[in-house]
């Protein structure tokens, strides 16, 4: 492949459809290889703002303002980071053969909704999944669970990211809190949740997954050590690598991922989640992007997972080992504030290993993640206890 010179007539230039923290580290894998970068979001000084070459501020589930942007700004890719895109611009700028979008315009479509995923996953492709209905009305998720999913469930928008509007629920007298908050909560109202029965997991992992070009041109799927996490509310807290699991259940999982990936197609990196219960293994989601408990990566693998999606999207070949044992702990706001001072720093990364990432969000809220502390040791256990140490050294307070 043939590299310009970013900001010449020559540039290869990407579009980062989404600003967040994904998609600054996203943006600094690009421009390692000479890419030109334009980052976009829904509100300024968004992280990846601030380490592109431009940046533009739209409403990205607005289809005209999505097409108008992307003929003002004529990119070769279009990557997108979050869900809640207009994928009908999408869909026509990829039929009209102007660039490519990451991985591809039906991905985006499918894995933005939950309903077009697990569908896929399971209807198609014969992937075990979670026992799950879909409701347009409290009345029919109420028959839902009645008629066979049960309780505990969890109720969520079809349409979500980070947990927002994921509830469990244990009993009917919750049903109905939970039918609200997954309508009110999510990126966009669909007009559909999806509530799903509980798995008996042992515990479960994200399976990062790349289709990339070999020095043939051919496309080859390469997976990542398995990374296993912890959630609260459906949004991740801990991530570490490698997650320990039997061979067979390892085989199962990349089996699922292969599948779902391969029938998704294109370019890129995919972060496949799992249940993994002894041997056996259920498909959760699909992200067609680097995912958040992917960052661990940044301290456990000769190219993180921004790397493999940035070297994959320009076809170049890609290494997934792994080199080192790691673990990820999130830091939170703790506030609801705008313009926020870190405090800690220093004593953080007086913890052996550490590893700290300050995003630079512009605004902070009680539960909204503003970095993220990576620490390396023997074992997981050892990297863990290090991550959740040096995050509970940051200190945010309001400016």
């Amino acid at each position: 492949m043939k590299i310009g010179t970013p900001l010449s007539n020559s540039a290869i230039k990407a579009l980062l459809l989404g600003s967040g923290e994904l998609g600054k580290e996203v943006a600094i894998a690009l421009q390692r290889y000479g890419v030109e970068v334009i980052a976009v979001d829904r509100y300024p000084n968004a992280p990846a703002h601030q380490v592109a070459h431009r940046s533009h501020v739209i409403d990205m589930t607005d289809t005209a303002a999505v097409k108008n942007l992307i003929a003002q700004e004529q990119p070769h890719f279009i990557i997108p980071e979050i869900e809640a895109i207009a994928t009908q611009a999408l869909l026509d700028i990829e039929a009209e053969g102007r660039c490519t979008v990451v991985p591809n315009a039906r991905a985006i479509q499918l894995t933005m909704n939950r309903e077009g995923i697990r569908t896929l996953a399971a209807e198609q492709l014969n992937i075990p999944t979670s026992n799950y209905a879909f409701a347009q009305s409290f009345a029919e998720l109420q028959a839902a669970v009645d008629g066979g999913i049960g309780y505990p469930c969890f109720i969520k928008p079809t349409m979500s990211s980070s947990g927002k509007g994921q509830s469990m629920v244990k009993s009917a007298d919750e049903l109905q809190a939970a039918w609200d908050y997954a309508k009110s909560s999510g990126r966009v109202d669909t007009g559909k949740v999806i509530v799903e029965g509980k798995i008996d997991f042992d515990f479960e992992i994200t399976l990062l997954t790349v289709r990339a070009k070999n020095e043939h041109g051919d496309i080859e799927t390469h997976f990542c050590a398995p990374i296993g996490h912890r959630q609260e509310s459906g949004d991740y807290r801990e991530s570490w690598q490698p997650q320990a699991m039997t061979s067979a259940a390892l085989s199962a999982a990349q089996d699922i991922a292969f599948k779902i990936t391969d029938e998704i197609a294109g370019l890129g990196l995919f972060g496949v989640e799992l249940f993994i219960q002894g041997d056996n293994v259920w498909f959760s989601e699909v992200s067609p992007r680097p995912h958040d408990t992917g960052m661990v990566t940044l301290v456990t693998q000769k190219q993180n997972e921004f790397e493999l999606h940035a070297r994959a999207i320009l076809g170049l070949p890609v290494d997934t080992a792994m080199q080192n044992v790691g673990a990820s702990a999130v830091i939170l706001g703790g506030i609801d504030a705008q313009g926020v001072t870190y405090e800690g720093l220093d004593k953080a990364l007086s913890v052996p290993t550490s590893e700290i990432r300050l995003f630079g969000k512009p605004e902070a809220f009680v539960n909204r993640r503003m970095g993220v502390a990576l620490a390396n040791a023997e074992t997981t256990d050892e990297a863990r206890t290090r991550a959740v140490k040096a995050a509970t050294m940051i200190v945010i307070n309001p400016d």
